[in-house]
């Protein structure tokens, strides 16, 4: 899982990606700015919420978990948001569709390749389930096919996921159209793209962060400048520089897995590696006692974390599915679906696909 450190190359986006969304003249009714106002306001809540409590707690899968959560209660306030505008999708501009549809496809992607890299994972405890299950067969037998699984775990956890490399590519697509396109004369459409823009900034945030933990580079993990004029931008740099802080110095001590589930089970691997390298005869009772019980309990909390966060993971893509669809058939009611609508294939039998 591991690979080369690259230099960092932060994602600086030019200028206010709202100077040019604001035509002369334009006007918020108090009903409309009450709506900007409040989605703002609850986005800001959900992002000073996402900040760990402590650097302990960045990259467990318990927070990623969470992160993974208020992601998809983002995307449902935008769907609300957008139902409140009472703004039909006939009504919507084709650069206002082309934005929400290339976005969504970027974030399917991305969906897919997490859940590729968990599915991995769970393979990889298959070899930890059997180094464990070896030692009720006779002792030379026990060390010899512990030592085997041992070692096909580390060959198998340092596989590199082809699907990473789509993944990474999403994310590059998501960071370079950050700047949305010109709204003329339509105030709601200045909420829709300005509100779009605050779920994109930070999907592509937690993206990141998760791409660091599943590949366990930080090749990808980003630096967004979101501009003061946003409510929620102090919030979102604060937790945007105390995450990538605490992976940077995580990935700069040499930590190759800084997943902390995994980190955890790969300490207790190392520590058990050496007694089973033993002979039969020679190796201490209790010492090889305590490490199979401590590489057991790591083993189940990564594995019980993995299937709760392939859950989390589910449920986001499903979200972002439904609503590309809801949207691509109201065009096609509405005749306004062209030739230049976007598709996605998604293969069938893909565990996300219902």
């Amino acid at each position: 899982m591991s690979r080369p450190q690259e230099p960092h190359r932060p994602f600086l986006p030019f200028g206010n990606p709202f100077r040019r969304m604001s035509p002369k003249g334009s006007y918020l009714s108090p009903k409309l700015l009450a709506l900007l106002n409040t989605f703002e306001e609850t986005l800001q809540g959900r992002i000073k919420n996402l900040r760990p409590v402590g650097r302990d707690d960045v990259l467990r899968l318990s927070w990623m978990r969470f992160a993974m959560d208020t992601l998809c209660e983002i995307h449902t306030d935008v769907k609300a948001l957008i139902t409140a505008l009472e703004l039909p999708v006939s009504d919507w501009d084709d650069k206002w569709i082309d934005v929400y549809l290339d976005d969504s496809v970027q974030l399917l992607d991305i969906c897919i390749a997490f859940s590729s890299e968990i599915s991995q994972l769970k393979q990889g405890h298959l070899f930890l389930k059997c180094v464990l299950r070896n030692f009720g067969d006779t002792p030379a037998k026990q060390l010899e096919r512990a030592r085997s699984s041992a070692d096909g775990w580390k060959q198998h956890i340092a596989k590199k996921n082809p699907r990473f490399d789509n993944c990474f590519s999403a994310m590059d697509v998501l960071a370079e159209k950050l700047d949305l396109p010109k709204i003329k004369n339509s105030a709601k459409g200045r909420i829709l793209m300005q509100a779009m823009y605050g779920v994109k900034v930070v999907s592509l945030l937690v993206c990141s962060i998760f791409a660091a933990a599943f590949s366990g580079s930080t090749k990808k993990l980003l630096n967004l400048q979101v501009p003061e004029t946003f409510s929620w931008a102090a919030a979102f740099s604060e937790l945007q520089a105390f995450v990538n802080t605490e992976i940077r110095s995580l990935h700069s001590n040499g930590r190759t897995t800084i997943l902390k589930e995994l980190e955890a089970v790969d300490t207790d691997v190392k520590k058990l590696y050496p007694i089973v390298q033993e002979e039969g005869n020679t190796v201490e009772a209790q010492a090889l006692e305590n490490s199979i019980s401590d590489l057991g309990k790591s083993a189940e909390k990564l594995s019980d974390g993995l299937d709760l966060l392939a859950k989390d993971v589910d449920k986001f893509f499903q979200i972002v599915l439904k609503g590309r669809d809801a949207l691509l058939g109201n065009l096609r009611i509405s005749g306004n679906a062209s030739n230049g609508v976007h598709r996605v294939n998604i293969k069938v039998g893909s565990p996300m696909v219902r």
